[in-house]
Order: structure tokens, then sequence, then C-alpha cells
């Protein structure tokens, strides 16, 4: 999905990536950080906290972000059978309302508020790289405000998905995606 956002940028900005550059797909993506100082490449698409760590090692900058430079790319989606969330609308809506408490945790908090509770999670990480990665991801506005996967992020996902030759069909937004859970919990 990286790669597939990355071309999809590049192409909105006039660059052809089969013509006008190279994609090394060699690398596996894990480990793309760690080959990037000593390759030849001049940029590498990395996510947290491999960017942030190239920063501070001083063996490259973070210039771009892809996810402002794409849109709303819903990165994170939840999927049930819709017989599962006709049998158990309670649990769907539970879990839809803690997403959407922590979503309003983030909005309300500063970015070493956030760091703090979610250090344990990240115990690799240092506190204050943790910070600078959330502090990043809010000023670029990264997280919604509410789980509510709008048709536009879903029609973009596609555009993505089909310039990439990945998908041969469009599907309807409303045969995929309901908004009754995420509504709800976002009053």
């Amino acid at each position: 999905m990286p790669q597939m956002v990355f071309e999809y940028i590049l192409k909105k900005n006039g660059i052809d990536p089969a013509a006008d550059l190279t994609i090394d797909q060699s690398i596996s993506f894990g480990l793309t950080a760690a080959a990037f100082p000593g390759s030849q490449a001049d940029y590498t698409v990395e996510f947290e906290p491999f960017a942030t760590a190239l920063e501070q090692q001083g063996q490259g900058f973070v210039v771009a972000s892809l996810g402002v430079d794409s849109g709303y790319v819903p990165y994170t989606a939840y999927s049930a059978r819709r017989s599962y969330i006709e049998e158990n609308p309670d649990m769907i809506q539970g879990f839809t309302n803690a997403i959407q408490k922590g979503l309003e945790y983030v909005s309300s908090h500063s970015a070493e508020e956030i760091a703090e509770t979610i250090h344990p999670q990240f115990p690799e990480t240092d506190l204050s790289s943790l910070t600078t990665i959330v502090d990043r991801y809010k000023s670029q506005d990264t997280w919604k405000e509410d789980t509510i996967f709008a048709k536009e992020s879903f029609d973009l996902l596609q555009n993505i998905l089909e310039e990439a030759g990945e998908l041969e069909k469009r599907v309807p937004y409303e045969d995929l995606v309901t908004t009754e859970f995420s509504e709800k919990a976002a009053d």
C-alpha cells in the first residue's frame, strides 16, 4: 500500500514512476530504513519510528508526508460479516465507541501527554522520540476526529488501487461500508 500511495502521489504531480525514477523493491519493507544510509538512494518511504530515527541519527530528513499529500487514505478499517454485525450490534457499537474515545483523547491532549500514555506499547522507542512522532502526526492531521469512513476516502482508495492496476472493478460504497455505528459513536 505505501508504494501504491507513493506512486499515486508522484503521478498526481506529473512524475512517471516508471520513466522518471527507479524504485528499488528488492528490500524488505521493514529493512528499508536500515538500508537507506548505505545505499545510493536519494529518498526512502518510511513509517514511524524509522523516519524519526533516520533524522535523529543525522542520516536523513523527513521532507514530505504521504498521508498529507495523498489525502485521507483509509489505512485502517475494520471489517465484519454482515451477519455478525446483525447478530452483535452491541459488540460492534462498543468497539466503535472505544475507537472514537481514543480519537477524542488524541484530539484533546498534547503530544507529550499522548506519548506518555502510549509509551508502554512502544518500549523500544524512547519517550522523546515518541513525542516527536506524535507531534508530527498531530501537526499533519493524521488522525481523524471520528471513525466515519467517508465516501471520498473510499473513492480515493479505489482510485489508488485502480491506478496501480490492482482493482479490476470498482465497488459501490454502499455495498461495503456502513457508518451507522460510527455516526452514533461520534454523537
